[in-house]
């Protein structure tokens, strides 16, 4: 086997969160892309010791378990993964992705509530990105999302499977509306042009939309006209804010120099379990609002009741807080709740949004976990840990532990983070007790997992004392 050689073979497994892992005459590659059980040709790309990688270039014969795409884009937009499987078998993958990786990384018994499926899994979506370009170079202007495999590439998703006729309907006026006036999309290489991005919310419970335009300052359009477009759409839901953000950035992201109201107001609401939500342009919010329900009450079950005699004397500690959902919803069983988040919209929301529901246990405080843990008078009786994808800072792992807290909830939403980093926890006396999986991205390779981790040391802080440094650890285990 050599790089550039073309070879056939089949599929033995997809490991996570898209590796399919193929058998071929001369060896193991391999590749994104396929299901379990295709018979695939691929050409080798690269080749790594013990694992070669190869692109899949064509499927000779579908899995048995293969079933027509439901978006025509499938194939094409880059968005979704797993669209030619049913969703029963989908989660069924993604659930022994997950249990085959914490099984790797566990070697005692512990309780798996398998994988919980998404109430909905057809335009699920409370938000999407869509990106301003074109689909071939100096062709017509395009908005939807990023080709496969392409940064520049752009396909009109007007059918996305995973989105409601809604956003399909808008996101479709506001390509006609901008084709017509002859104004440019913002060129990633020439760092020209005007047309960025078009970010649309919408609340799930409520209706309201929020539709956001992003552009840089190349040019000054009158917007009005674009303003009563969107208001004059026939859509089911209801636009309450439309806004104009400006970004001159060079970078590929949705960010704000500043923003302009140009309808309404700028923000929606949503409720979720019981709770009212004011959602901003760049508020974290789960993306599945459904599926966000079946998420937190999993989290509330594995916590359980944390009051003693029906006393709630306890203090919890939410870390990587975002806005404040967990640490709301942690309340009636707290004396109080601390989130700890680094985003300063997400905190100010968090921080309104408690008011909103009239919970008055809660603080939300701004700044790094690394650097805000030092700061915090509190001690916690509980710790729940919801880091971003990458998971935790590893300088920031040790003073976590040094609580020693006889319990902690860790929510991932990539798995193999998850894993790393409890190699590292194991190391200090904590051992899972429970785990469960729930599918807030359906069709896409990512899950959430949710762990729940005991103390089994009866001397942590002792222990934790001596513990090996974490960088250290983690540069033993990379090497």
């Amino acid at each position: 086997m050599k790089k550039g050689s073309e070879l056939v073979g089949t599929v033995k497994e997809v490991r996570f969160p898209n590796k399919a892992i193929i058998e071929t005459e001369e060896g193991i590659v391999s590749a994104k892309n396929a299901l379990p059980g295709d018979k695939v040709r691929v050409r080798v790309l690269k080749m790594r010791k013990g694992n070669p990688e190869a692109m899949v270039l064509e499927v000779l014969e579908k899995s048995e378990k293969a079933v027509e795409a439901q978006c025509p884009h499938f194939g094409i937009c880059g968005g979704c993964t797993y669209l030619t499987m049913k969703y029963e078998d989908e989660c069924g993958l993604k659930e022994q992705q997950v249990k085959t990786l914490l099984d790797r990384a566990i070697d005692y018994e512990y309780k798996w509530d398998g994988i919980k499926q998404s109430p909905a899994y057809e335009g699920y979506r409370n938000k999407m990105e869509f990106s301003f370009g074109d689909e071939y170079k100096d062709g017509p202007l395009s908005l939807g999302m990023h080709k496969m495999g392409s940064m520049y590439d752009v396909i009109m998703t007007d059918k996305c499977y995973i989105c409601d006729e809604d956003y399909r309907t808008i996101l479709k006026g506001v390509r006609e509306f901008f084709a017509a006036t002859g104004l440019k999309f913002f060129h990633k290489v020439r760092h020209e042009g005007y047309l960025r991005h078009l970010l649309v919310r919408k609340a799930k419970y409520t209706g309201e939309i929020m539709v956001a335009l992003v552009t840089t300052s190349e040019a000054q359009p009158d917007l009005k006209a674009f303003t009563k477009m969107l208001i004059e759409l026939p859509i089911q839901g209801k636009i309450v804010s439309i806004l104009h953000t400006v970004n001159d950035s060079v970078s590929d992201v949705v960010k704000s120099d500043y923003t302009e109201v140009l309808f309404g107001r700028d923000y929606i609401d949503e409720k979720l379990l019981g709770l009212t939500f004011k959602i901003s342009e760049f508020s974290f919010f789960q993306t599945n609002t459904l599926s966000a329900e079946v998420l937190y009450s999993t989290v509330r079950d594995f916590i359980g009741d944390l009051s003693v005699d029906g006393v709630c004397d306890k203090t919890v500690f939410d870390l990587y807080s975002g806005t404040g959902t967990i640490t709301q919803l942690m309340s009636p069983v707290a004396k109080k709740v601390i989130g700890v988040e680094i985003v300063p919209e997400a905190v100010e929301a968090a921080k309104e949004n408690a008011k909103i529901n009239g919970i008055s246990n809660c603080d939300f405080l701004c700044g790094d976990v690394l650097k805000v843990i030092d700061e915090i008078e509190e001690k916690p009786d509980f710790i729940i840990l919801d880091p971003p994808r990458d998971g935790i800072h590893p300088k920031a792992l040790p003073k976590i532990l040094n609580y020693g807290v006889d319990r902690i909830l860790y929510v991932s939403c990539k798995a193999t983070s998850l894993v790393r980093d409890l190699e590292y926890f194991h190391s200090y006396g904590y051992k899972v007790e429970r785990a469960a999986c729930v599918d807030q991205f359906p069709w896409t390779a990512n899950i959430e997992t949710v762990c729940l981790l005991v103390n089994q040391n009866a001397k942590a802080k002792q222990h934790i004392n001596v513990g090996i440094d974490a960088e250290e650890y983690y540069r033993i285990q990379n090497s």
